[in-house]
């Protein structure tokens, strides 16, 4: 079974790193994706600065990642995402036909005039796509595995669904996340920490994990430590071995341990 490809995000804007706006992308991405079985691997929060932009999606673009990236698609000064990919691929930027037709037919409806500012969000880099727009018909664009859509949530996410549904509905719920875990009470992260790596030798391609809590009124301090991996039904019987195998050198460790 070939690997799903990672899936990225990039939210693009001064507004949230100045704190003006809270993001509200990164939970809706996340909840969309979980819906499809599929699962975010990073997530990169940028100003609307070119040259950053640039260099970021330079990076992006030389991997094999799904990327999605909300803002600084509109035609504004202060909208550079179109030309940072643009440049990062060395790919001139054309005027979509297919996206002024659908500016000229939201200006038709709105009673607006089509004007050079309303249509450089038109401009794309050659051979980019069209993501259709459902709020008010002004296309996101897709060019190599990467989609950007505007940093509006009510565009955003609609689009984002489109995406995944379009493009990528052949990865959806190809693969599980099998994960089994318990709380651990009165035991520091440092004396486990040597148990977790000898486990992910032992069961490769299970990951450990441990979540400390500082407790509260209901329940004392603690760590949650378990054991996941994705995959087909063979992972979920690596995960059960591995968590068999992690609860039996905790008890020989004399650690207060719960189920979950």
């Amino acid at each position: 079974m070939a690997a799903t490809p990672k899936i990225g995000l990039i939210i693009v804007g001064d507004e949230i790193l100045s704190g003006m706006r809270q993001d509200k992308h990164l939970g809706a991405v996340i909840e969309r994706l979980h819906a499809r079985g599929l699962h975010l691997s990073w997530v990169q929060m940028a100003g609307d600065d070119p040259d950053y932009l640039s260099d970021l999606l330079s990076g992006t673009f030389s991997r094999p990642d799904i990327v999605l990236c909300c803002g600084g698609i509109g035609g504004t000064p202060d909208d550079h995402t179109r030309q940072a990919a643009a440049r990062a691929l060395g790919r001139p930027i054309v005027r979509h036909p297919g996206a002024v037709a659908l500016i000229e037919e939201r200006c038709r409806e709105s009673g607006q005039p089509v004007d050079e500012y309303r249509l450089r969000m038109a401009d794309f880099p050659e051979g980019a796509a069209l993501i259709p727009n459902p709020y008010n018909k002004i296309a996101g664009f897709t060019v190599h595995d990467h989609h950007f859509v505007p940093g509006f949530p009510v565009m955003a996410w609609p689009m984002i669904e489109w995406v995944l549904d379009t493009h990528y509905r052949q990865l959806q719920h190809s693969t599980r996340e099998y994960k089994q875990a318990l709380l651990l009470f009165e035991t520091p992260e440092a004396r486990i920490t040597p148990v977790m790596e000898a486990l992910e030798k032992e069961y490769v391609g299970c990951k450990l994990y441990s979540l400390p809590s500082v407790g509260d009124d209901k329940l004392a301090r603690h760590i949650e430590l378990g054991v996941k991996a994705r995959g087909g039904e063979e992972m979920k019987t690596l995960v059960s071995k591995a968590f068999t195998r992690l609860q039996e050198i905790l008890q020989d460790m004399h650690c207060v341990t719960q189920l979950l």
